[in-house]
């Protein structure tokens, strides 16, 4: 796996298969085939992210993934570490 961490706060924003493509420019992050974007992602770029390879998602007690985007901070060495007051906005919403 892959995450692009944006550099301001550490956290992880995306999280993806290690064959999957992602380019970051100056201008933003594209996402997907080259010829045939699934998504650009303009907030995230070359200078105001990272892209981490060869992390193993986190899991929480029962061996289930556990990330969810800003959940997370992750290390330049693929460790990972829960958010501090982290809310699940899928409790918020529903």
């Amino acid at each position: 796996m892959k995450t692009i961490v944006d550099n301001a706060t550490n956290t992880s924003k995306f999280l993806v298969a290690d064959d999957y493509s992602v380019v970051a420019s100056a201008e933003n992050t594209e996402m997907g085939d080259p010829s045939n974007l699934d998504f650009i992602i303009g907030d995230l770029n070359s200078n105001n992210s990272t892209l981490i390879e060869g992390v193993i998602a986190p899991v929480d007690a029962d061996g289930n993934d556990d990330w969810f985007g800003c959940k997370y901070k992750c290390a330049a060495d693929g460790t990972w570490t829960a958010v501090e007051g982290w809310i699940d906005p899928r409790e918020v919403l529903g």
